[in-house]
């Protein structure tokens, strides 16, 4: 009641609320196609990629969406030529340039005079969110829900198949390149709530959850878009109740929604797969 009655009573808490659904929504869309290109470990390295670029929006004084953006996809661009033009490979090639671009803001926030906003850009702080903030959640969310609607068989099929996706002649580079470049928008949007160190949890964790419920994939974006949401939710609702991180405490019931879909689903769960393996190893003839 006291976090409903708060809600009604102050703006900065209903921004919050409505930043952390925005981000748990459009963090849930891109997060499927994350995982079923099996690019978990390319989410992380744009994460952290994007800290010098925000570095750099304070020291000029800009929004940082667009210095984060700008090192993000660079970052992206520069693994990839990496790994097509050496016989370094692709894994290689992620974990040198992100921790690179990760030093390099580290160093740059230690000449900086204040790192307190750069603070929340790591760990996150929602009930601290600017309207200009909100907003750019929003413009960032409508872009990555239309592109992924505009081009969804695009995406359906290339995720799935990439071979067959050439065959079909469709532009498989093209559409990474249009993917890393929403994945940077998405966790450039979420900065503000989960942080550069939690983004790649939310991206990931509630896909993940998704992706042990259903077998198609409109339907696994839904539910994760839908589990981002509850844990966006429900993590503020700790976050602000209990005084604790916000970012964490959305993490945190993004991975309880995923323990339960893990332990409890028809199909994919330990327990009905346990139970399922010991009434075949009963009916079955000695």
């Amino acid at each position: 009641m006291q976090f409903i009655e708060a809600l009604f009573n102050y703006g900065y808490l209903q921004k919050a609320l409505l930043t952390s659904i925005m981000v748990g929504i459009i963090c849930g869309a891109i997060g499927c196609f994350i995982i079923l290109r099996g690019m978990a470990l390319m989410g992380d390295a744009i994460s952290h990629a994007v800290l010098p670029g925000v570095a750099l929006s304070y020291i000029l004084g800009i929004n940082f969406f667009f210095g984060a953006v700008l090192t993000g996809v660079l970052t992206a661009v520069g693994i990839g030529y990496v790994s097509q033009n050496s016989r370094i490979k692709h894994d290689v090639a992620i974990g040198i340039l992100f921790t690179f671009s990760f030093a390099l803001g580290i160093i740059m926030i230690t000449l900086m005079k204040s790192s307190t906003d750069l603070y929340h850009i790591l760990f996150g702080n929602v009930l601290v969110v600017r309207s200009s903030e909100m907003w750019t959640t929003f413009v960032v969310g409508i872009v990555v829900l239309s592109a992924i609607y505009l081009f969804y068989k695009e995406l359906l099929v290339s995720s799935f198949d990439p071979i067959m996706s050439a065959a079909y002649g469709l532009p498989n580079r093209m559409i990474h390149y249009l993917l890393m470049i929403l994945l940077t928008m998405v966790t450039v949007a979420s900065l503000q709530t989960v942080g550069i160190v939690l983004v790649v949890a939310m991206l990931i964790t509630p896909a993940a959850t998704a992706y042990l419920l259903t077998d198609r994939l409109w339907i696994m974006i839904f539910l994760s878009m839908g589990f981002g949401v509850v844990s966006s939710i429900v993590g503020l609702y700790f976050s602000y109740t209990y005084n604790l991180a916000s970012g964490a405490s959305i993490v945190l019931v993004a991975t309880v929604l995923f323990a339960l879909a893990f332990t409890f689903s028809p199909k994919q769960g330990i327990l009905w797969r346990t139970l399922r393996s010991k009434t075949k190893r009963n009916t079955t003839p000695n």
